[in-house]
């Protein structure tokens, strides 16, 4: 459906650049055991796929926030829905994002975790909208730059749609997918048939 969307990152090129985030974790953090925490709804495709390419040892927590209404961020105010069940006082934090775009969400998150003292919080972003930033975030590891433009795939969403596509998709057409939200089905039925023996 190039009308409405085209591949901005291809699922090659996505798995090739999540090994290359997660060697660069390990050889950081040799000898230690970091905790990954990520953001539930989004985050969790990167996360399975990077704590994989880490192989080594590491602990996963998970938070939820408030959603951001029509799609932007909230000027940064949310409210934790589900907690971190680990105390990661005296810990190596990796804050995993699948977007950092304005900031004011992670912002908000680091100044949270920050508070519990652990011994350091660092952010792993699969896309970076840098463009968009308001806050600034100091991310430590960078899958990619995302330019300024709505993208699906890989974990994120449009109206909970498309999280398992394993690529990421720019949107072209976003007034034809607000009209029809299923309009990407058919790309997923594609896997569905190229996954049959």
């Amino acid at each position: 459906m190039p009308q409405i969307a085209s591949t901005l990152f291809g699922r090659d090129e996505v798995q090739r650049r999540v090994g290359e985030l997660g060697r660069a974790i390990a050889a950081e953090f040799a000898g230690r055991e970091p905790i990954l925490v990520s953001v539930l709804k989004g985050g969790t495709v990167f996360l399975a796929d990077l704590m994989r390419a880490i192989g080594s040892s590491l602990e996963v927590d998970f938070l939820s926030i408030s959603g951001f209404g029509d799609g932007d961020e909230s000027l940064g105010r949310v409210k934790i829905l589900k907690d971190l069940e680990t105390d990661i006082a005296g810990r190596h934090v990796i804050l995993v994002e699948d977007i950092v775009d304005t900031g004011l969400t992670s912002s908000y998150l680091l100044t949270t975790l920050t508070a519990r003292d652990p011994d350091s919080v660092t952010v792993c972003t699969l896309l970076d909208k840098s463009v968009r930033r308001i806050a600034p975030v100091e991310v430590r590891w960078v899958g990619f730059d995302c330019p300024d433009r709505f993208v699906v795939g890989y974990g994120l969403d449009f109206r909970q749609r498309y999280r398992n596509l394993p690529d990421i998709l720019a949107i072209e057409d976003m007034d034809a997918l607000q009209a029809d939200p299923d309009a990407l089905l058919p790309l997923l039925e594609r896997i569905d048939d190229a996954a049959q023996p």
